[in-house]
């Protein structure tokens, strides 16, 4: 199987009435933020069927074409198969084989390459916490905690709005594993960022670090910055509590 293949395959399932709900929820008009982005009609589940008929050793080296492809779902494909290969080799007990490290690294390395590639909502949130916030908390070869802060703190300041996003979703994976201090760092950086779509993220990743590891540090952050967040930022970081104590917070 090649990338060819698999580019074939999911142009002949096109479905032209699924391609035109895609494109208006995925705000693909001129001036929107997915302006441009082409479909083919599939719908998630059907992408990753694809992706369960990869075989394991289907060469990394294949993955650039289907990521760099003009359609949203080939490229989903492409973002899926490397989380795929990354998730095989970042089991515990790969946590230190030396082959396993630099096999992580390696997918991490084309992931962040091409992370442009991943350029809508969707394609982040199903691929960089389970690549990148994964590699977060793993061995690695590339640098140490220091050279990890400063690769984020890249993609935080980028003036590409689909890796700043990467830089906070990216949280999701650390927070559930109990570590909330990627959560914390990403959404102070982007407090005031200026796009919704960034306010939902932010809010996202604070509510699942409340719920991940400590309510506590969420509300600390909250009496911190809850009178200068963003109202949908704040919404969605609070939508977990009780609905006295959300209407504390909103009146903050």
């Amino acid at each position: 199987m090649t990338a060819h293949d698999i580019i074939a395959y999911m142009e002949s399932l096109q479905n032209e009435k699924q391609r035109r709900i895609l494109m208006g929820f995925f705000k693909t008009g001129p001036g929107e933020y997915g302006e441009g982005d082409e479909f083919l009609g599939l719908k998630v589940p059907q992408t990753r069927e694809v992706v369960k008929a990869v075989p394991k050793d289907f060469p990394l080296s294949e993955v650039p074409e289907l990521l760099m492809n003009r359609w949203h779902e080939v490229r989903l494909c492409g973002l899926l198969i490397l989380v795929a290969k990354f998730e095989r080799i970042a089991t515990k007990k790969l946590e230190h084989d030396e082959a396993a490290i630099r096999g992580r690294d390696e997918i991490l390395t084309m992931y962040l390459h091409y992370s442009e590639q991943a350029n809508n909502w969707d394609l982040v949130d199903l691929s960089v916490h389970k690549i990148l916030g994964h590699w977060l908390l793993l061995p690695t070869n590339l640098g140490d905690r220091d050279y990890k802060i400063h690769l984020l703190d890249d993609l935080a300041q980028s003036p590409c709005l689909w890796k700043q996003r990467m830089s906070i979703v990216c949280s999701w994976k650390t927070s559930q594993q109990g570590d909330p201090s990627w959560c914390l760092r990403y959404a102070e950086i982007h407090l005031h960022h200026p796009h919704d779509l960034m306010h939902k993220a932010v809010g996202w990743m604070l509510r699942e670090m409340g719920k991940r590891c400590s309510m506590d540090l969420l509300r600390d952050f909250l009496h911190q910055h809850a009178h200068e967040m963003p109202r949908t930022m704040l919404r969605y970081a609070i939508e977990k509590m009780s609905e006295q104590e959300r209407q504390y917070w909103m009146k903050r």
